[in-house]
């Protein structure tokens, strides 16, 4: 089996700080602590409202050399300068709306493929590791080879609420194993991301090829009442 990888998302620690404008829970501390229990890299999503991660958290995290740092960045130039000056290791590019509560899928790569070709162009001679996030179907697949990325993260959302609503999931995971294969067999990375909590990571570790699970959400719900350090270290034995 191959070693799979674990991101923490760190994002909701700085949407607890902003509740109240304050300098604390610091998401520069919290991405410390998951690098001591385990974690193999940290995501952060720099949004244009800034509604969580700000300039000065991005440019923090970037200093820590220790444990490399994921940047998730909407698809414009904006956004590509201000990762090319900050020089994260990995870059994900993912869909974003303004009045969205959360990502609700993956990239249009059809209608955006030379745009995002470009951008993907400019971090690559950056040598920093970049990665679509896409609803996981073999046409996306194909464009994102086209476009250059060194990996795709499948958008789990779907298999996610069908499995937290106990309702038949096997057409989905179906589907992702598919894509999985397929991605893997044309030299792309898989990770998946968005949506998982215990019973979804045990469902979807046993995929051979997905080699890193991003997850934020359920991480930092459960550290209220268990702690990071111990919820990514079950995390950690789960998706092994």
């Amino acid at each position: 089996m191959i070693k799979k990888r674990l991101g923490v998302n760190i994002d909701h620690v700085a949407t607890i700080r902003n509740a109240r404008g304050e300098i604390y829970p610091n998401p520069l501390r919290a991405a410390l602590i998951a690098q001591k229990s385990g974690a193999d890299s940290i995501t952060i999503h720099l949004r244009e409202d800034r509604r969580h991660i700000n300039d000065k958290d991005l440019k923090f995290l970037s200093k820590i050399k220790s444990i490399p740092l994921n940047l998730e960045i909407a698809a414009n130039s904006k956004m590509v300068k201000i990762a090319l000056k900050n020089k994260p290791k990995n870059v994900c590019i993912v869909p974003e709306k303004r009045n969205e509560i959360t990502t609700e899928g993956g990239l249009n790569l059809k209608n955006n493929k030379n745009k995002l070709k470009n951008f993907v162009g400019m971090l690559n001679k950056n040598k920093i590791r970049t990665s679509l996030f896409i609803d996981p179907n073999i046409k996306n697949i194909k464009i994102s080879k086209f476009i250059n990325a060194n990996c795709v993260e499948f958008h789990t959302g779907k298999i996610s609420r069908k499995i937290k609503a106990k309702k038949n999931y096997n057409n989905e995971l179906k589907n992702i194993i598919k894509c999985t294969n397929y991605a893997t067999s044309i030299g792309l990375e898989v990770h998946a991301g968005h949506g998982i909590d215990y019973t979804t990571a045990r469902i979807l570790s046993k995929i051979k090829y997905i080699k890193e699970f991003n997850i934020g959400h359920f991480i930092i719900g459960e550290s209220i009442f268990f702690g990071l350090k111990n919820i990514i270290k079950t995390f950690k034995k789960i998706c092994r």
